[in-house]
């Protein structure tokens, strides 16, 4: 969770406790979890706006869809996938790469 291990989630507890006292953090957790709900109704309500303005085409899209280091990763995926697909297809016949030197066969007929 965010990178928190247990040591220093106590530590915070701990500190918080200190700081606000036992009396208060009952009603200081009621209000962070108020704020985090709130938080959570106010990004789903965006992503049904943005689903409606976008069209029946996009009624899957999701807000994780849209994080860049995802789309990324989601490219690089499909680029491996197709490189591992074109080199298991079958290469046609007669068709190699020049050697050194080599000139490229043409048609003398054919311009």
């Amino acid at each position: 969770m965010f990178g928190i291990g247990l040591g220093e989630l106590t530590v915070i507890a701990f500190v918080a406790v200190l700081v606000f006292g036992p009396d208060k953090i009952p009603e200081l957790a009621k209000q962070a979890g108020a704020i985090l709900r709130r938080a959570r109704d106010f990004a789903n309500a965006a992503r049904d706006d943005l689903r409606d303005e976008l069209g029946p085409e996009y009624s899957d899209l999701e807000l994780r869809d849209l994080d860049p280091r995802a789309i990324v990763r989601r490219h690089i995926i499909e680029a491996m996938e197709d490189a591992d697909e074109e080199a298991a297809a079958p290469r046609r016949r007669g068709l190699r790469p020049l050697g050194e030197g080599e000139l490229p066969p043409f048609d003398v007929e054919a311009t």
